[in-house]
């Protein structure tokens, strides 16, 4: 056992940079060569169905039959012409990951052979069965009835010879099944509802839009040393493995030179995104060993979310090519930084104004303050719910460690523009009467754009960061689909602006002039929800009992936590968004029960295993050496000089059995709990169970084989060590 994992040790640091093609043409000649675009739409659709389609798309309405059967033969044509000879509807699934079925272009002609057609019923509905999917008992297995429907804001595209379509996901009875239909959703409600706030500045805005800009850290791990954990090929993460000597303790990885054959495959990756559309940009070293970090330009959120789940997917089959394996979990290593998902959002109307952006005159200052405190509101109120959106088994992990967001959803804004605020608050009915009329001075609102722009700096302790244009969502983790976070966030600020609009309306109604009863709610809203409010350390625990007194929601409990998409401020919210009907919140909890319970239960079966018939066997062989080895020098040293020459083999004799005693001791209570737990019927209790029972058994069994890894002769160690998984050559 110790030579195959010498070999796979030595094979992986023998590995060269692969060769990378690199198109002759520069990046604008190939950027969206594989995406049917507006460029591609021009040039093979009729100039009526193309005019007609991008009305559909800007003003989201649907199509008719007759034009969709116009665009499925221009796309079909474009298509083949690249070399496609598949379709597919491609959805993402309540499994964070994508989905699709491939269907040849051929349909029998009658005379023996076939024809390539494809129509606008395949192009903008389908029925892929898909019935083993998570629906969360919307509905029985033996009900296979799920359709997919074309999503026709997001352009299809050809991947390994199959053109995807972009597709929502829905039950038979209309539920959703997916996360793009509840997203598409709050993308709406957030578009009608700031836009009517947005109109109160600027009637000429028909639209807002929301953009995301996702920043995706992920490991790379040879695959070598990959094949030889079963832990990494089964669960993404290591259950066990001593920290290195040298991890990140010296931060000379963080942006530091990126290691050739890491190079080689960053460049394929971004050749691959480029023909795709997808706009990545930055490419970094992170701080951890082996850790990277990729970033596009933003995009409208929906789109980017397709990108991201894309660029994932990607990522796997390009990293494979380079003889690597990429890490999406969000705590592969212990002892060293997890990886997450920083979601940057920020809306702007089609007028081309960004309005999380300070202006160059009051009036504009006095819409972005506008919108800034009902993201406030909006967070404060539903500071559960947003934890709720980045829960999961493997973020869980994440959450809470001193090198990630904590586990209470705070707002950092900075030491500018709270100073704003606090004298907003606290003006007199006369400074707020003067700010009303004329410059704004007075509360140094004129001088907003100089002092954010350039000098707001991020608190990284802080899970929901203001940095100068945009909110950094820095809490979801790196496997998750953005879709969740940016459904709940985008919903909570869209139900927020409608409450706030509807006030301002019923004011302006009433005579009042709109720039008084804009600042006095922008007032109102910032002293009720100023709880949310932190720019401090959120790692501290004179935070955790702050945040306590301050009402927010401290809950680290994962199953416990998902509990906040039931409240009934959460039900209401999404009825009232129209993003969520109380079934499909119901049906998503449970799915997110049973994936907890589910992912759990696979790490403590592997970790069992391990512990037993892995690492067990071999501390008890090198037990045997030793004890050998005591016999022997007893034999050879008699008397009192030989009971001290093998003192210190009889303790680490002794020491190795008192670890294999409590590894065996809790593999076995362990496996109770799992048996208790799997007893329950209900998915949430279950989970609980999972959580309080099982997981605390899998700790200490792992923080002995840990102690292990030290004492055992390094040559009969069976598993890849952290020092040989975690530096790349």
């Amino acid at each position: 056992m110790s030579s195959l994992r010498f070999k796979v040790v030595e094979e992986a640091f023998d590995r060269k940079a692969v060769a990378v093609e690199i198109p002759a043409e520069r990046p604008d000649a190939y950027y969206g060569k594989a995406v049917f675009n507006r460029k591609k739409m021009y040039e093979y659709l009729p100039k009526d169905t193309y005019d007609a389609l991008i009305s559909a798309i800007e003003d989201k309405k649907p199509i008719s039959r007759s034009l969709a059967d116009s665009v499925a033969e221009g796309m079909k044509r474009w298509a083949v012409d690249n070399g496609a000879r598949h379709y597919t509807h491609w959805f993402h699934p309540l499994t964070d990951g994508t989905a699709e079925k491939h269907d040849a272009f051929i349909e029998p002609d009658g005379k023996g052979g076939v024809v390539e057609e494809f129509s606008g019923k395949l192009l903008v509905q389908q029925e892929p069965d898909a019935s083993s999917f998570p629906n969360g008992g919307i509905r029985n297995t033996f009900e296979a009835r799920g359709y997919s429907a074309w999503d026709i804001s997001s352009p299809a595209f050809i991947l390994d010879g199959t053109l995807c379509i972009p597709t929502i996901f829905v039950s038979y009875t209309g539920e959703s099944l997916d996360y793009k239909t509840p997203l598409l959703r709050a993308l709406n409600a957030v578009d009608r509802a700031a836009a009517d706030v947005a109109r109160l500045f600027n009637p000429a805005v028909k639209h807002v839009k929301s953009y995301l800009g996702w920043e995706q850290e992920y490991f790379l791990v040879d695959e070598a040393l990959f094949s030889a954990r079963p832990d990494l090929v089964l669960t993404g993460r290591t259950l066990m493995g001593h920290e290195s000597a040298k991890n990140q303790q010296l931060e000379d990885h963080y942006f530091g030179a990126i290691p050739s054959r890491v190079e080689a495959f960053m460049l394929d990756l971004e050749i691959e995104a480029h023909r795709l559309g997808i706009p990545v940009k930055t490419r970094h070293n992170e701080v951890a060993p082996n850790q990277f970090e990729l970033a596009p330009i933003f995009e409208e959120t929906n789109l980017a979310n397709d990108h991201n789940l894309l660029v994932m997917t990607l990522m796997a089959e390009v990293a494979r090519r380079h003889n690597f394996r990429v890490l999406m979990h969000e705590k592969p290593f212990s002892g060293i930084n997890g990886s997450g998902k920083h979601n940057n959002w920020s809306l702007g109307a089609d007028c081309g104004d960004m309005l999380f952006s300070p202006g160059k005159t009051p009036e504009d200052n006095l819409r972005f303050l506008t919108f800034i405190v009902n993201v406030m509101a909006a967070v404060h109120k539903h500071n559960g719910l947003l934890k709720a959106s980045i829960m999961s088994a493997t973020n869980a992990h994440r959450l809470g460690a001193n090198e990630a967001p904590p586990a209470i959803i705070s707002i950092f804004l900075g030491s500018q523009l709270s100073d704003v605020l606090n004298k907003l608050e606290n003006a007199t009915p006369e400074q707020l009467s003067d700010l009303s009329a004329k410059s704004g001075r007075s509360l140094g609102l004129a001088q907003i754009p100089e002092l954010l722009l350039d000098n707001t700096d991020r608190n990284r302790t802080s899970p929901f960061a203001f940095t100068g244009n945009r909110f950094e969502f820095r809490a979801v983790g790196s496997s998750a689909n953005c879709a969740s976070a940016m459904i709940a966030l985008n919903a909570a600020v869209a139900d927020q602006l409608a409450t706030f609009y509807n006030t301002i309306k019923k004011r302006l109604d009433g005579g009042e002039d709109l720039k008084d009863a804009l600042l006095d709610e922008i007032r109102v809203l910032y002293k009720a929800s100023k709880a949310i409010v932190f720019d401090g350390n959120g790692y501290s625990d004179e935070w955790k009992e702050e945040a306590e007194r301050r009402g927010l929601d401290c809950e680290t409990s994962a199953p416990k936590i998902f509990d906040a998409y039931l409240s009934p401020e959460s039900v209401a919210m999404f009825g009232r968004t129209g993003v969520f009907s109380p079934v499909e919140l119901q049906a998503r909890n449970e799915v997110k029960w049973e994936m907890y319970t589910k992912k759990v239960q696979i790490e403590a079966r592997v970790l069992g295993d391990l512990a037993i018939n892995h690492i067990m066997p071999v501390a008890t062989r090198y037990q045997s050496l030793l004890v050998d080895n005591v016999v022997k020098l007893k034999d050879l040293f008699p008397g009192v000089k030989g009971a001290k020459v093998v003192a210190h083999d009889l303790d680490t004799i002794e020491k190795i059995s008192q670890h294999m005693d409590i590894i065996k001791t809790e593999t076995d209570r362990m496996i109770e709990a799992r048996k208790e737990a799997n007893a329950i019927s209900d998915e949430r209790e279950k989970a609980i169970a999972y959580h309080d029972n099982v997981i605390p058994p899998m700790e200490v069994i792992r923080r002995h084989i840990d102690k292990l890894e030290l004492m055992v002769d390094n040559e009969m160690w069976p598993l890849p060590k952290y020092r040989e998984l975690l530096f790349i050559r």
